[in-house]
């Protein structure tokens, strides 16, 4: 947890990484409040960038804010699950048709250079960093795709990836990705095939699906069920 003071001149930043941490290391749960005073006194944080750092949060799908009842962190349901899997799945085939004749020796190179920053985040049993580094992988498509309503869609997809992905590490009891899960995507994503890109990534997004779908039912059940007497 945040405990200690931070520097003013970074402190929005700051306020906003620490947030995050906690948010998908689950230690500020699904749905549980972001109360305001409570964090400025917590972080000794003037009002100015604690209300920044959470509207970013907000912008980044991590935080809503609801009117009369505050913010919280934002809830992810099996819904949800589904629906981003099944978005993602046609967003990110569909940057791959964008980028595909775009791929040069720049593509595979910051792809391989992008799953080291990966597997290094890995190595160091860092989750946070891990979900990050993931996503900036497979952000790349997306980035060389020439297509700004699709970055931008993706860009606001990226907090509820957050929130996927954490729930996925932990319902495989995961400090991120495994270490060979990438493999297949990257070679794929470099190679001579299209449609074997597509069908890597309709399989890549599937695996774990059921899982992770199952912990957010489970831990679901758990909240609604009463407390003993």
């Amino acid at each position: 947890m945040i405990t200690s003071p931070l520097k003013r001149e970074t402190m929005s930043t700051k306020i906003a990484a620490l947030l995050r941490r906690e948010i998908l290391t689950g230690e500020l749960p699904p749905g549980a409040q972001v109360v305001e005073t409570g964090l400025a006194l917590r972080l000794g944080a003037s009002r100015g960038p604690l209300r920044e750092a959470m509207r970013q949060l907000i912008d980044e799908g991590l935080l809503v804010s609801v009117a009369y009842t505050g913010t919280r962190v934002v809830d992810i349901s099996v819904q949800d699950i589904n629906d981003i899997y099944a978005v993602r799945t046609c967003l990110e085939q569909f940057a791959f048709e964008q980028v595909w004749d775009r791929r040069g020796d720049a593509f595979a190179a910051e792809l391989h250079a992008r799953n080291d920053a990966l597997q290094a985040a890995i190595d160091a049993a860092d989750d946070v960093r891990a979900i990050e580094a993931e996503l900036d992988l497979h952000g790349l498509a997306y980035e060389r795709a020439g297509n700004r309503i699709l970055l931008t869609t993706w860009t606001g997809l990226r907090g509820r990836l957050q929130l996927y992905w954490a729930a996925h590490h932990r319902a495989h009891g995961l400090s991120g990705p495994l270490r060979e899960s990438h493999d297949d995507y990257i070679r794929l994503a470099v190679g001579d095939s299209l449609d074997a890109m597509r069908a890597e990534i309709r399989s890549h997004m599937r695996r774990g699906l059921e899982t992770t779908k199952s912990f957010v039912e489970q831990k679901t059940l758990t909240t609604l069920q009463p407390e003993p007497d």
